[in-house]
């Protein structure tokens, strides 16, 4: 078994192919939610400028209570965690 194989774990070289482009995949994949979650910082730091500008608070805990359970309904408990982990990353720690 080559290289390919090694890397992959798997045992034939028609199964090493299969991962290796399905990982190929799952690495544009990665890139592509990567920028997007690059751009929803950037639209999310808009709003907050917006909102403090106007006299408000930075974040609006209703907002994020309806991005938590949007992410919650489309990918059960996980999706909470990783709403969070968004959140966090638009608005900082409060």
């Amino acid at each position: 078994m080559g290289d390919v194989l090694d890397k992959t774990g798997a045992r034939t070289d028609e199964a090493a192919g299969v991962i290796s482009g399905a990982r190929e995949r799952i690495d544009a994949l990665d890139d592509r939610i990567i920028g997007l979650v690059q751009e929803r910082m950037a639209v999310s730091a808009v709003i907050q400028e917006e909102r403090i500008a106007s006299g408000g608070r930075r974040v609006n805990l209703s907002r994020e209570m309806e991005v938590l359970g949007h992410y919650r309904e489309a990918l059960g408990k996980p999706g909470t965690s990783l709403a969070m982990t968004l959140l966090e990353l638009c608005r900082g720690r409060i």
